[in-house]
């Protein structure tokens, strides 16, 4: 089972490179199924998410798995599906929906292996510790506050655990590269990656990761002394392993 992560992002140009190899796993015909949080436009956005999944792989057949704001999503909802896609939206809300069936959740899709993909809110909850927002570190601003996902200090909470870092995403459209360097400095994660938008992480099982799309990667560890970091950027066609 693969683990697909993806920055964000809707440029068309790009969405045979970012879901292609997600769709190739679920298969040609596949059942995907499209898990979105519900802030009153669910339906629509589903229709946006398939409609895009169609235009790179015309047969496959997506299914809406909507969970309505503040709601807990139903792991027995991944019966009959060959791969499951989580999509973007408010990151909390998110993480709300699928935190307290994160272990159900990420046995079933091993167990049954399922290759997942996130897209930006999806991708951030695919971590076991998730970067779910905020703007301030102690205070001080690190992003815009546009990007923080409607909460003020930074925040990290637990996560499906299905890749073996922390997870940003939106990077350089957002500026949200700059939060990830917070977050790992005062110890929250000990590293993570930063995705921009059109921009595909596929992690492998063996933990090797392959960059796709338009932008780029960068991969954010703890150095020292004590609240350092590095930090190393990679494009399409480079791998990087933790």
């Amino acid at each position: 089972m693969a683990v697909h992560l993806i920055g964000g992002g809707w440029d068309e140009d790009v969405a045979s490179l970012v879901y292609g190899p997600f769709l190739a796993e679920a298969g040609r015909d596949g059942v995907v199924g499209c898990l979105l949080v519900d802030e009153g436009d669910g339906d629509e956005q589903f229709v946006r998410y398939a409609t895009v999944l169609r235009a790179v792989a015309p047969q496959c057949r997506p299914v809406p798995l909507l969970v309505p704001v503040g709601g807990v999503f139903a792991p027995e909802m991944l019966a009959g599906l060959d791969g499951l896609l989580v999509g973007g939206g408010l990151t909390p809300a998110y993480q709300d929906a699928i935190g307290p069936v994160a272990a159900v959740v990420a046995r079933a899709l091993t167990e049954h292996s399922l290759p997942y993909a996130g897209f930006s809110a999806g991708a951030v909850v695919a971590a076991g510790r998730a970067l779910v927002g905020g703007w301030l570190d102690r205070g001080v601003p690190v992003c815009p506050d546009d990007a923080a996902e409607d909460l003020e200090e930074i925040e990290v909470r637990d996560g499906l655990g299905l890749v073996p870092y922390t997870v940003e995403v939106h990077a350089a459209q957002w500026g949200t590269l700059a939060r990830l360097v917070a977050a790992v400095a005062r110890g929250d994660t000990a590293c993570g990656v930063a995705l921009d938008e059109s921009t595909l992480l596929t992690v492998e099982s063996d933990g090797r990761a392959v960059v796709a799309g338009a932008g780029q990667a960068h991969l954010v560890r703890g150095a020292e002394p004590a609240g350092s970091v590095t930090v190393n950027a990679f494009r399409a066609g480079e791998t990087l392993t933790v």
